[in-house]
Protein backbone atom coordinates (compact mmCIF):
# COMPACT_ATOMS: atom_id res chain seq x y z
CA UNK A 1 0.00 0.00 0.00
CA UNK A 2 1.30 3.29 -1.25
CA UNK A 3 -0.29 6.45 0.62
CA UNK A 4 1.14 10.09 -1.04
CA UNK A 5 0.49 13.33 1.21
CA UNK A 6 0.86 16.76 -0.20
CA UNK A 7 0.97 20.54 1.39
CA UNK A 8 3.32 23.37 0.76
CA UNK A 9 5.60 22.84 3.33
CA UNK A 10 5.49 20.80 7.00
CA UNK A 11 1.83 21.20 8.01
CA UNK A 12 1.30 17.82 6.07
CA UNK A 13 3.39 16.45 9.18
CA UNK A 14 0.54 15.71 11.32
CA UNK A 15 -1.48 13.79 9.18
CA UNK A 16 1.71 12.17 8.04
CA UNK A 17 2.53 10.59 11.03
CA UNK A 18 -1.24 10.03 11.42
CA UNK A 19 -0.82 7.65 8.74
CA UNK A 20 2.45 6.05 9.45
CA UNK A 21 0.77 5.10 13.61
CA UNK A 22 -2.31 3.42 11.73
CA UNK A 23 0.11 2.14 8.92
CA UNK A 24 3.57 1.29 10.06
CA UNK A 25 3.92 -1.19 6.76
CA UNK A 26 2.47 1.64 4.19
CA UNK A 27 4.84 3.21 1.98
CA UNK A 28 4.68 6.91 2.03
CA UNK A 29 5.20 9.83 -0.67
CA UNK A 30 5.41 13.20 0.77
CA UNK A 31 5.06 16.23 -1.95
CA UNK A 32 5.99 19.48 -1.02
CA UNK A 33 6.28 23.13 -2.46
CA UNK A 34 9.28 24.41 -1.29
CA UNK A 35 9.24 26.60 -4.40
CA UNK A 36 6.31 27.54 -4.07
CA UNK A 37 5.59 28.07 -0.51
CA UNK A 38 3.55 29.62 1.38
CA UNK A 39 0.81 28.84 -0.61
CA UNK A 40 -1.90 30.93 1.85
CA UNK A 41 -1.32 34.75 -0.02
CA UNK A 42 -0.99 33.03 -3.47
CA UNK A 43 -4.39 33.77 -5.47
CA UNK A 44 -6.94 30.57 -6.04
CA UNK A 45 -5.98 30.44 -9.28
CA UNK A 46 -2.64 30.53 -8.13
CA UNK A 47 -2.42 27.92 -5.48
CA UNK A 48 -4.48 25.49 -7.53
CA UNK A 49 -1.90 25.53 -10.32
CA UNK A 50 0.78 24.93 -7.19
CA UNK A 51 -0.96 22.71 -6.20
CA UNK A 52 -2.15 20.68 -9.28
CA UNK A 53 1.77 20.09 -9.85
CA UNK A 54 2.55 19.09 -6.56
CA UNK A 55 -0.27 16.15 -6.92
CA UNK A 56 0.87 15.37 -10.22
CA UNK A 57 4.57 14.70 -8.96
CA UNK A 58 3.40 12.44 -6.12
CA UNK A 59 0.70 10.72 -8.68
CA UNK A 60 3.90 10.18 -10.84
CA UNK A 61 4.79 7.49 -7.68
CA UNK A 62 1.32 5.91 -8.32
CA UNK A 63 0.30 6.11 -4.83
CA UNK A 64 -3.16 4.40 -3.77
CA UNK A 65 -4.64 7.00 -2.40
CA UNK A 66 -3.77 10.83 -2.02
CA UNK A 67 -4.11 12.95 1.27
CA UNK A 68 -4.24 16.40 0.65
CA UNK A 69 -2.73 18.08 4.08
CA UNK A 70 -3.51 21.57 4.06
CA UNK A 71 -6.59 22.88 4.64
CA UNK A 72 -5.97 26.33 2.24
CA UNK A 73 -5.34 23.94 -0.11
CA UNK A 74 -8.32 21.86 0.36
CA UNK A 75 -11.07 24.61 0.14
CA UNK A 76 -9.17 26.08 -2.83
CA UNK A 77 -8.29 23.02 -5.02
CA UNK A 78 -9.72 19.78 -4.06
CA UNK A 79 -12.54 19.94 -7.03
CA UNK A 80 -9.91 20.35 -9.20
CA UNK A 81 -7.68 18.13 -7.88
CA UNK A 82 -10.51 15.43 -7.90
CA UNK A 83 -10.96 15.75 -11.50
CA UNK A 84 -7.49 15.31 -12.44
CA UNK A 85 -6.66 12.20 -10.54
CA UNK A 86 -10.16 10.80 -9.92
CA UNK A 87 -10.70 7.84 -10.16
CA UNK A 88 -7.48 6.34 -10.41
CA UNK A 89 -6.13 8.11 -7.21
CA UNK A 90 -8.80 9.29 -4.20
CA UNK A 91 -7.87 12.38 -2.69
CA UNK A 92 -9.28 13.12 0.53
CA UNK A 93 -9.61 16.48 1.91
CA UNK A 94 -8.63 18.17 5.07
CA UNK A 95 -11.33 20.28 6.75
CA UNK A 96 -11.34 21.57 10.22
CA UNK A 97 -12.90 19.32 12.51
CA UNK A 98 -15.96 21.76 13.70
CA UNK A 99 -18.52 19.29 13.66
CA UNK A 100 -17.29 16.87 16.20
CA UNK A 101 -16.09 19.53 18.69
CA UNK A 102 -19.60 21.22 17.96
CA UNK A 103 -21.18 18.10 18.80
CA UNK A 104 -19.45 18.05 22.39
CA UNK A 105 -21.64 21.91 22.95
CA UNK A 106 -18.67 24.16 23.30
CA UNK A 107 -18.12 26.79 23.36
CA UNK A 108 -15.87 26.48 20.63
CA UNK A 109 -13.13 28.79 19.52
CA UNK A 110 -12.01 27.87 15.92
CA UNK A 111 -8.38 28.72 15.47
CA UNK A 112 -7.05 29.24 11.59
CA UNK A 113 -5.36 31.68 9.74
CA UNK A 114 -6.18 35.21 9.33
CA UNK A 115 -7.83 34.11 5.40
CA UNK A 116 -9.38 31.65 6.41
CA UNK A 117 -11.19 33.44 9.79
CA UNK A 118 -14.25 34.66 8.51
CA UNK A 119 -14.33 33.59 5.49
CA UNK A 120 -17.19 32.50 4.02
CA UNK A 121 -15.84 28.61 3.81
CA UNK A 122 -15.45 28.81 7.41
CA UNK A 123 -18.50 30.70 8.23
CA UNK A 124 -20.66 27.90 6.33
CA UNK A 125 -19.02 25.30 8.04
CA UNK A 126 -19.82 26.69 11.23
CA UNK A 127 -23.81 27.17 9.82
CA UNK A 128 -23.88 23.52 9.14
CA UNK A 129 -22.20 21.89 11.37
CA UNK A 130 -22.43 23.91 14.84
CA UNK A 131 -25.91 25.61 14.89
CA UNK A 132 -26.83 26.63 18.29
CA UNK A 133 -23.42 26.69 19.74
CA UNK A 134 -21.28 29.67 20.94
CA UNK A 135 -18.61 29.52 18.29
CA UNK A 136 -15.40 32.23 18.75
CA UNK A 137 -13.21 32.72 15.47
CA UNK A 138 -9.90 33.20 16.30
CA UNK A 139 -7.36 34.52 13.53
CA UNK A 140 -3.91 33.62 14.45
CA UNK A 141 -1.67 35.78 13.00
CA UNK A 142 1.74 34.26 11.76
CA UNK A 143 1.34 31.25 13.73
CA UNK A 144 1.72 28.91 10.89
CA UNK A 145 4.64 30.57 9.59
CA UNK A 146 6.42 30.68 12.81
CA UNK A 147 5.78 26.69 12.77
CA UNK A 148 6.76 26.39 9.36
CA UNK A 149 10.06 27.73 9.95
CA UNK A 150 10.01 26.55 13.21
CA UNK A 151 11.11 29.59 15.00
CA UNK A 152 10.34 28.88 18.58
CA UNK A 153 10.10 32.41 19.63
CA UNK A 154 7.72 33.31 16.94
CA UNK A 155 5.76 30.36 17.49
CA UNK A 156 5.26 31.35 21.57
CA UNK A 157 4.72 35.05 20.47
CA UNK A 158 1.63 34.27 18.07
CA UNK A 159 0.27 31.38 20.57
CA UNK A 160 -0.05 34.36 22.92
CA UNK A 161 -1.67 36.49 20.88
CA UNK A 162 -4.16 33.63 19.48
CA UNK A 163 -4.64 32.92 23.44
CA UNK A 164 -5.63 36.53 24.52
CA UNK A 165 -8.48 36.56 22.13
CA UNK A 166 -10.24 33.47 23.05
CA UNK A 167 -12.57 33.68 25.19
CA UNK A 168 -11.82 32.39 28.87
CA UNK A 169 -14.91 30.23 28.78
CA UNK A 170 -13.60 28.39 26.32
CA UNK A 171 -13.96 24.71 26.58
CA UNK A 172 -12.86 23.49 22.62
CA UNK A 173 -10.36 24.18 20.39
CA UNK A 174 -10.49 23.29 16.68
CA UNK A 175 -7.02 23.79 15.41
CA UNK A 176 -7.83 24.72 11.90
CA UNK A 177 -4.66 24.57 10.15
CA UNK A 178 -2.79 21.79 9.98
CA UNK A 179 0.66 23.17 11.00
CA UNK A 180 -1.06 23.93 14.65
CA UNK A 181 -1.37 20.55 15.31
CA UNK A 182 2.42 20.40 14.83
CA UNK A 183 2.55 22.92 18.09
CA UNK A 184 -0.85 21.44 19.87
CA UNK A 185 0.68 21.22 23.33
CA UNK A 186 1.76 24.64 23.46
CA UNK A 187 -1.72 25.93 22.45
CA UNK A 188 -2.78 23.39 25.04
CA UNK A 189 -1.23 25.23 27.77
CA UNK A 190 -1.90 28.80 26.24
CA UNK A 191 -5.77 28.15 26.56
CA UNK A 192 -6.05 26.39 29.60
CA UNK A 193 -8.01 28.25 32.35
CA UNK A 194 -7.14 27.54 35.91
CA UNK A 195 -10.03 25.88 37.59
CA UNK A 196 -11.44 24.88 34.33
CA UNK A 197 -12.16 21.35 33.19
CA UNK A 198 -9.21 19.65 31.10
CA UNK A 199 -9.42 21.87 27.44
CA UNK A 200 -10.46 19.53 24.28
CA UNK A 201 -8.69 20.10 21.08
CA UNK A 202 -9.59 18.92 17.48
CA UNK A 203 -7.30 18.67 14.81
CA UNK A 204 -8.01 16.61 11.25
CA UNK A 205 -4.91 14.34 11.21
CA UNK A 206 -6.00 11.15 12.94
CA UNK A 207 -9.72 11.65 10.80
CA UNK A 208 -8.13 12.33 7.52
CA UNK A 209 -5.72 9.05 7.62
CA UNK A 210 -8.39 6.95 9.10
CA UNK A 211 -10.77 7.98 5.75
CA UNK A 212 -7.65 7.37 3.65
CA UNK A 213 -7.61 4.08 4.93
CA UNK A 214 -11.92 3.89 4.86
CA UNK A 215 -11.49 4.96 0.93
CA UNK A 216 -8.58 1.58 0.06
CA UNK A 217 -11.02 -0.87 2.16
CA UNK A 218 -8.59 -1.57 4.95
CA UNK A 219 -8.31 -1.74 8.26
CA UNK A 220 -5.66 -0.12 11.05
CA UNK A 221 -2.50 -2.48 11.50
CA UNK A 222 -0.67 -0.28 14.32
CA UNK A 223 1.15 -3.50 15.09
CA UNK A 224 2.38 -4.20 11.43
CA UNK A 225 6.05 -4.33 10.89
CA UNK A 226 7.76 -1.07 10.66
CA UNK A 227 8.62 -1.57 6.76
CA UNK A 228 7.01 1.27 4.93
CA UNK A 229 9.97 3.49 3.00
CA UNK A 230 9.33 7.32 2.69
CA UNK A 231 10.10 9.28 -0.42
CA UNK A 232 10.35 12.81 -0.02
CA UNK A 233 9.30 15.26 -3.38
CA UNK A 234 10.68 18.78 -3.45
CA UNK A 235 8.65 20.97 -5.89
CA UNK A 236 8.94 17.46 -7.55
CA UNK A 237 12.71 17.02 -7.12
CA UNK A 238 13.26 13.60 -4.76
CA UNK A 239 15.15 15.25 -1.64
CA UNK A 240 14.74 14.70 2.06
CA UNK A 241 12.93 15.66 4.70
CA UNK A 242 13.36 19.50 5.76
CA UNK A 243 15.66 19.72 8.72
CA UNK A 244 13.09 22.19 10.36
CA UNK A 245 10.61 19.23 10.26
CA UNK A 246 12.77 17.40 12.95
CA UNK A 247 12.18 20.07 15.65
CA UNK A 248 8.58 18.91 16.02
CA UNK A 249 7.68 14.78 17.01
CA UNK A 250 6.00 13.88 14.07
CA UNK A 251 9.00 14.78 12.12
CA UNK A 252 11.01 12.75 14.27
CA UNK A 253 8.92 9.76 14.39
CA UNK A 254 8.75 9.85 10.35
CA UNK A 255 12.62 9.87 10.28
CA UNK A 256 12.93 7.02 12.95
CA UNK A 257 10.89 4.39 11.58
CA UNK A 258 11.65 4.95 8.11
CA UNK A 259 14.09 7.51 6.97
CA UNK A 260 13.65 8.95 3.54
CA UNK A 261 15.44 6.52 0.76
Amino acid sequence: MKIALMDSGIGLLAATAAVRRLRPDADLVLSLDPDGMPWGPRTSEDLTQRAVAVAVAAAAHRPDVLIVGCNTASVHALPTLRARLEPAIPVIGTVPAIKPAAAGGGPVAIWATPATTGSPYQRGLIKDFADGVTVTEVPCFGLAEAVEHADQTAIDTAVAAAAALTPEDVTTVVLGCTHYELVSDRIRAAVQRPGFPPLVLHGSAGAVAAQALRRLGEQPAPTAEASGTLTVLLSGREGTLPERALAYDEGRLLQAISPAR
